[in-house]
């Protein structure tokens, strides 16, 4: 029966991989898969994509008269 090993290492400078087999002997032929993590996809938006997804999450648009009206009601109130 065919036997295999699952071994998790590191990548080491220089992009090479080291593992240590002590169930084969020296000169024994292995077969090696390396499996590469799965990393998300980077999403590339052009800067108009980018402007519409900040005002989509922009919260609702402030004139300057309601902000004027909430600094006077909020002066009027230090009085009370």
């Amino acid at each position: 029966m065919q036997s295999a090993l699952h071994i998790t290492t590191k990548v080491l400078p220089g992009n090479k991989i080291e593992i240590q087999i002590p169930e084969a002997a020296i000169g024994d032929r292995v077969d090696v898969f390396v499996v590469l993590p799965e990393k998300p996809e980077s999403k590339r938006h052009c800067v108009v994509d980018l402007i519409e997804e900040i005002r989509s999450k922009r919260l609702s648009f402030r004139t300057t008269e309601d902000i004027d009206r909430q600094v006077r009601e909020e002066r009027e109130s230090w009085d009370s």
